[in-house]
């Protein structure tokens, strides 16, 4: 892209964008249809809205749009005599859909909206990009308020909160912290963060990608632009196996030839593991033998609190308050203002999120678990404690040999409900002699026989390792009913 033809000030967002097509309806087809409009006629020329199904709340925001001046419609709108300057792509539209085939032919352009949101950004704007297949959410929060409690005007966006191009049409702040899925970074081209984190790599959306390796790749995605930021740095969970072979592939590159500094985050061995130690890292971010979290950057051993102060549950959340503590100190956040920040930082709502007390039975609720990766390590956090866990919903029919496993270790009992019930039972039937397997029609149902075999000081946990649409039309309404009925029936224990 021409430098001269750029709208100054901004990271990469052209003068002209001439004729856009916005594909897909979703949240941030939305969003980037408003932008788009809010600017016809003058940096845009035309604005055309295609969907492969227009119904219910999108038909009506699409005949406002209409009114406003877009074209709105199906495929049809598509042809081989029309070409947009830019195509802007819904995550939710796989690369193999033959919406996002045919609409990226019409384009000179085609990329998401994370992408586009990132061109129209201010260039004095900082942006940190949080991916992995679990953990995203509560990274990206604990960051912003780790650089909020610094006194930075910083913002979570992307899959939580605004949209990132609602933010930057909106709210300008200095720091972008932005969710990003594999989904919107499969289809990024410039998009260029100051400090990308890599938590996880597990297998999830292989229908959208088509593969493991595909899915990977686009997680990947989120490092190739980092050469081109100025002292920009990579956060990379090494307790993960997909994400430490990565930093062994790093650690084989020359400084100048990688373009960029990386902080891993523990080891094989654990959050406790030392990568300086492990193999020579010149960076590391982990937890030391007097139970601090530590991060050694460019030199010094930066310690931003003690493990005990963590509102945040389980071995899992003490890796992510590292990668956030990391990302923060790349950003050049002072350590006391890290410690207040991990301090203070409460459980996010639908995950591992205490839900009430039942009879004296504490009851959690972790319905954002929409897979097996997610249930595993909510199983752990209790420890010593082993709780009695709720399995259930739409099955994603993916393979419950290591959470059978979990539970042999981990688990008091298990109640197996919803659509997914039947094989959950099935799974669990070798070991139901010495781990109880319980069966429920519902969410309802579960809980209530789940507190029914809990003792005083036991733990109810909804992990359910499967999607909500059984029952729910999302997971945080799965989430939201199960803590009311979880207060009502603490309101009838007199709790």
């Amino acid at each position: 892209m021409d430098s001269q033809n750029l709208v100054p000030g901004t990271k990469a967002a052209p003068e002209n964008l001439g004729s856009v097509l916005v594909v897909g309806l979703g949240k941030s087809g939305r969003a980037v249809a408003d932008y788009c409009l809010d600017r016809l006629g003058e940096r845009v020329q035309s604005v055309t809205i295609v969907a492969d199904s227009i119904e219910g709340e999108a038909a009506i925001w699409a005949r406002g749009a209409q009114a406003r001046g877009a074209q709105v419609g199906d495929s049809s709108l598509l042809n081989e005599d029309i070409t947009f300057d830019y195509g802007i792509v819904s995550p939710g539209i796989s690369e193999s859909a033959p919406l996002y085939q045919q609409a990226s032919q019409c384009c000179k352009e085609f990329f998401g909206e994370v992408e586009f949101a990132w061109r129209e950004s201010s260039q004095e704007s900082r942006w940190v990009a949080v991916t992995g297949t679990n953990g995203k959410t509560t990274v990206t929060a604990l960051i912003a308020h780790l650089l909020s409690v610094a006194g930075l005007e910083a913002e979570a966006v992307g899959n939580i909160g605004d949209t990132c191009i609602e933010a930057v049409a909106q709210k300008h702040p200095a720091v972008y912290v932005a969710e990003t899925s594999s989904y919107q970074l499969a289809s990024i081209a410039d998009f260029a963060p100051q400090v990308a984190v890599v938590l996880n790599i597990t297998p999830d959306h292989l229908l959208w990608h088509g593969s493991f390796e595909a899915y990977a790749q686009a997680k990947w995605n989120i490092l190739k632009n980092l050469p081109q930021v100025p002292e920009s740095v990579a956060v990379l969970d090494a307790v993960d196996d997909e994400v430490r072979a990565k930093i062994r592939e790093l650690k084989s590159q020359d400084a100048e030839q990688r373009g960029f500094a990386y902080i891993p985050v523990g080891t094989a061995k654990g959050a406790r593991g030392d990568m300086r130690q492990a193999c020579g890292a010149d960076a590391a971010a982990f937890v030391d033998d007097q139970n601090t979290l530590v991060v050694a950057f460019e030199g010094a051993d930066h310690r931003v609190g003690a493990v005990e102060e963590l509102q945040i549950k389980g071995a899992h959340n003490i890796e992510n308050a590292l990668a956030a503590a990391a990302a923060a100190v790349a950003l050049g956040v002072a350590d006391e203002s890290i410690v207040q920040g991990l301090r203070s930082f409460a459980p996010i709502a639908h995950r591992i999120e205490p839900a009430g007390v039942v009879a004296g039975v504490a009851c959690y609720n972790d319905s954002k678990a929409t897979n097996v990766a997610s249930t595993l390590v909510a199983l752990k956090a209790f420890e010593p404690q082993k709780p009695l866990v709720l399995f259930g919903g739409r099955d994603k029919m993916t393979d419950l040999g290591e959470l059978v496993e979990a539970c042999k270790s981990h688990a008091k009992a298990v109640v197996c409900f919803g659509e997914a019930r039947e094989r959950f039972v099935q799974a669990f039937a070798p070991i139901a002699d010495t781990l109880p397997v319980l069966e429920a029609s519902g969410l309802e149902d579960a809980l209530d026989c789940a507190l029914n075999h809990a003792e005083e000081g036991d733990i109810v946990l909804l992990s359910p390792a499967c999607a909500s649409f059984d029952e729910f039309s999302c997971f945080e309404e799965r989430g939201d009913v199960f803590k009311h009925w979880v207060a009502e029936r603490a309101k009838k224990a007199g709790c």
